[in-house]
């Protein structure tokens, strides 16, 4: 394809490189401020954001042609970065909407759904994007490029698919007016809540803490 300049020698921002690591920074770089909860009332609107943003960068890896890395071993780019700080204040950040239902594989028949959850998701898909820019600032092009593309087909791409199904999800509940009621029974690390106590607890919440950047009135 016309865009896949692999082995550009300067950072042109027509190139499919850069525009690729450009699009992988923002959302590495939102997330962790998202993450923060400075902002909270606007956390879900935002991550629907960035999501939706990264997926294009990996609709346009999936598009590319195989990319194929310039060594026959991956170079070391070190241990990975520890996450569970971040998994944790996302957890905190999006509870109770954090858990959801998810079809691993849609094209697998009879396939039940499974209790995923967002905040887990998100650091999923960092990990792979952070793999791939110690790659990239490493100054190994390719082999970065590669590892967004084996990834995405392997494991990002599936995942932050499903975080954004479920980002959608939410925001059109608030948007609609509908509570949610269907986390019943999905989280098994919380008590048992009744089906009345589930819908009342999501529609508050949603109502309360995003409701008003998203345009809807919230009544105390």
């Amino acid at each position: 394809m016309s865009d896949a300049k692999l082995h550009a020698t300067s950072p042109d921002p027509d190139d499919f490189a850069v525009q690729i690591a450009d699009q992988v920074e923002s959302f590495l770089v939102a997330v962790r401020e998202v993450a923060k909860g400075d902002e909270p009332d606007s956390a879900v609107p935002f991550l629907l954001l960035e999501v939706s943003q990264l997926m294009l960068a990996g609709g346009r890896l999936g598009a590319h042609e195989d990319i194929v890395p310039d060594e026959r071993y991956e170079a070391d780019t070190g241990p990975d970065a520890d996450v569970d700080d971040l998994r944790e204040n996302l957890a905190r950040l999006l509870d109770p909407i954090d858990v959801y239902s998810e079809v691993f594989d849609p094209y697998e028949p009879r396939t039940a759904p499974v209790p995923a959850r967002i905040s887990d998701d998100l650091t999923d898909v960092i990990t792979d994007l952070r793999h791939g820019m110690a790659h990239y600032r490493a100054g190994r092009t390719t082999e970065a490029l590669w590892w967004w593309q084996f990834s995405y087909f392997s494991n990002w791409g599936s995942t932050a698919s499903a975080a954004l199904r479920a980002l959608q999800s939410v925001v059109a509940h608030v948007r609609l007016n509908q509570p949610l009621e269907e986390l019943d029974g999905l989280d098994t690390d919380q008590p048992a809540m009744g089906d009345e106590t589930l819908e009342f607890e999501a529609g508050r919440v949603m109502q309360e803490e995003i409701g008003g950047p998203l345009g809807m009135q919230t009544g105390k």
